[in-house]
């Protein structure tokens, strides 16, 4: 049985739009593009589907209206351009889906809406509750007021994280190119179109060499989300929104595009853990302690060498093997400077060295993605 029956199954789906696809050189925004996924989003909820839509386009359509070249753009213009785009840009979505019966509602969010636990929990809830009631969610960055993920290409990571935070059961990122190639097609006649990426396939050099320098940076970020979305168990497919009907036909099954075939689902918290916040720093740790978490287990004192940061008891902190690397991100239960005391101590000397009780582990496995 193909991977991609997977899709067949799939009942909360996330679509990414990229800018090249919901926008147009002369008319600003693509409205052909935007009443056919509004069509296809209407014929999924007779299906009982629930669709979240993640699009870029604020900025570009700001520079449009404000007459800015992007010569000489700053932070400071990008946020400009975003806050005067974005009013367009959800005009036109709300139109195209009203004329299917269908109704927007427009959420902007930040990294910081994922970096803290209870704001995650509170933007899941409001997701959901908008999908139980038959409602299209239309997400985008807030880029007024977001210092990262301004730049081209980054909504393809929100994409990954709000298709985790809901536990959608595929994600679509829909861009100008019909999928991930071994070269860029637009170069290179030869160029292969690479129908399926296997769960853990290596395939960067591939993404670095496809596009000019918005679209190699756009396919960088996209296989990056692609791994964020994987690795929590969800199937992606990258597709060109130009075509007609992709969404559904993605859906039915069908040879289109590049399927990234995922790993096994991992429970919420771990999710969280893994995806949505930024860590406070690192714990590092030997030889010995690699391979005890490769092998399942607890983040013990024994096998911690250092650490590097300023971090609390509760926050979400990197563990670094011998060489720097990252091996597994968790919530750690001592702030660093309890974690450099009993660093190499056996579990039972943590009292002695705290002066009070404490857990036997740096981090519980059940608080760890390895």
């Amino acid at each position: 049985m193909s991977s991609r029956s997977l899709l067949k199954r799939a009942k909360r789906i996330v679509i990414k739009i990229g800018t090249r696809v919901v926008t147009d050189p002369e008319a600003g925004l693509n409205t052909a593009f935007l009443d056919g996924l509004a069509r296809q989003i209407a014929r999924l909820q007779e299906r009982k589907c629930e669709v979240v839509v993640v699009t870029s386009g604020a900025i570009h359509l700001g520079r449009r209206a404000l007459r800015w070249s992007k010569k000489h753009d700053t932070l400071a213009l990008r946020q400009a351009a975003a806050a005067v785009g974005q009013p367009e840009l959800m005009r036109s979505y709300s139109e195209a889906l009203a004329a299917h019966g269908l109704i927007p509602a427009q959420v902007l969010l930040t990294q910081d809406d994922m970096n803290d636990r209870k704001r995650y929990l509170y933007t899941r809830n409001a997701l959901i509750a908008l999908l139980s009631h038959h409602i299209v969610p239309v997400i985008n960055e807030n880029d007024s007021v977001s210092v990262e993920g301004v730049t081209f290409g980054e909504n393809d990571r929100l994409a990954a994280l709000v298709a985790t935070k809901i536990r959608a059961d595929a994600l679509i990122l829909l861009s100008d190119l019909c999928g991930m190639y071994t070269a860029d097609p637009r170069r290179a006649p030869d160029a292969r179109l690479i129908s399926e990426v296997g769960y853990g396939e290596d395939v960067q050099d591939y993404a670095e060499g496809v596009g000019g320098p918005e679209s190699a940076g756009g396919m960088i970020k996209k296989v990056s989300a692609s791994q964020i979305a994987v690795d929590c168990g969800i199937p992606v497919v990258m597709a060109c929104g130009l075509e007609s009907d992709i969404v559904l036909r993605v859906l039915a099954g069908e040879e289109v595009g590049t399927f990234f075939v995922p790993g096994e689902p991992m429970p919420g918290r771990k999710v969280w853990i893994a995806t949505a916040t930024e860590p406070a720093g690192d714990v590092l740790v030997d030889d010995g302690a690699l391979k005890a978490l490769a092998s399942g287990k607890s983040l013990l004192p024994a096998g911690v060498t250092g650490v590097h940061g300023d971090f609390l008891a509760g926050d979400v902190v990197c563990v670094c093997g011998p060489d720097g690397a990252e091996v597994a991100r968790g919530l750690v239960n001592y702030s660093a400077e309890e974690v450099a005391m009993i660093a190499g101590a056996h579990s039972r000397e943590i009292e002695r060295r705290l002066g009070h009780v404490g857990h036997e582990e740096i981090i519980h496995r059940d608080n760890m993605v390895a």
